[in-house]
């Protein structure tokens, strides 16, 4: 069987020897290719390309699997700021890990699976969830779930059928409804809800749908870091917005900062619509 230099297979990712095997490499050809350099093996198991990306190099040399807020970025959820960028890895029971390095900066978490991976050095959707459930604070686990939700397509439904090991991570299933466009959203209808008003996300009005839609008549719009940045965009957010006034709604809408980092403020303006019972009447 011809095979290409293990290099050239491993790319910049990892492998695992027992994978390397079945795809016919032997054990001498293996150490060859660590002698000729551009490779290295760690724990006697794992083939690591000297270009893969560090996290992964560590998650080889530790015996641990990419989890948490750094699986969530690998797979490109929305993250909202201030979440920090140490490395989180998960060790099943039984492993060594860092244990024995107490200078290791990263974030360990000690927890049986909630799904079999086999030889991956990537956790699985579940365990990262339920790991950002511990580790994180509810707002930002919940904005993380529903990203995950959406990026994953992982029905509310099925989220609620996994055995997850903690409460927190219960709770969080219970109250994902992967509708939210972004994290944004999120992080904006967590405390409306707590008003005890109606919330509904992504409801198609006037053709396109809206962000957040507060009782019939009070449409809220966010403009995300990126996503409406552009001057077409920005041009047809607006249009939008003046059609739905044309038909009688309410339209507030909130800059990602004003989300993000006051949002507070952002929360009383809509108390104060909804004081003025926008969300009830039509504006016409």
């Amino acid at each position: 069987m011809l095979l290409i230099p293990l290099h050239e297979r491993l790319g910049e990712s990892a492998a695992h020897r027992s994978e390397l095997h079945s795809e016919g490499y032997t054990d001498v050809q293996l150490r060859a290719a660590v002698r000729l350099g551009g490779v290295d093996v760690f724990r006697r198991a794992w083939f690591v390309s000297e270009s893969a990306p560090h996290d992964l190099r560590e998650a080889a040399r530790l015996g641990g699997r990419l989890t948490c807020t750094t699986f969530a970025r690998e797979r490109g959820w929305w993250m909202p700021e201030g979440v920090g960028t140490e490395l989180h890895l998960h060790f099943p029971p039984g492993s060594t890990g860092p244990r024995l390095d107490p200078s290791w900066p990263g974030v360990s978490h000690w927890t049986r699976p909630i799904a079999p991976v086999g030889t991956s050095l990537v956790a699985s959707v579940e365990d990262a969830l339920a790991h950002i459930a511990l580790c994180q604070p509810p707002g930002t686990a919940l904005v993380l779930w529903e990203t995950a939700s959406r990026v994953e397509g992982l029905a509310p439904e099925a989220l609620r059928k996994v055995r997850w090991g903690s409460p927190r991570a219960r709770e969080l299933a219970a109250g994902v409804n992967g509708l939210a466009d972004s994290g944004l959203e999120v992080l904006l209808c967590v405390p409306l809800r707590r008003l005890h008003v109606q919330v509904r996300q992504q409801v198609v009005l006037a053709n396109r749908p809206v962000d957040i839609l507060v009782g019939r008549w009070l449409v809220i719009q966010i403009d995300g870091w990126a996503h409406h940045s552009s001057a077409a965009q920005r041009g047809k957010d607006l249009a939008h917005d003046a059609e739905l006034r044309l038909r009688g709604y309410t339209v507030l809408r909130f800059s990602y900062a004003q989300v993000v980092h006051d949002r507070e403020a952002t929360v009383r303006t809509v108390r104060r619509a909804l004081a003025a019972g926008l969300h009830i009447n039509s504006a016409r």
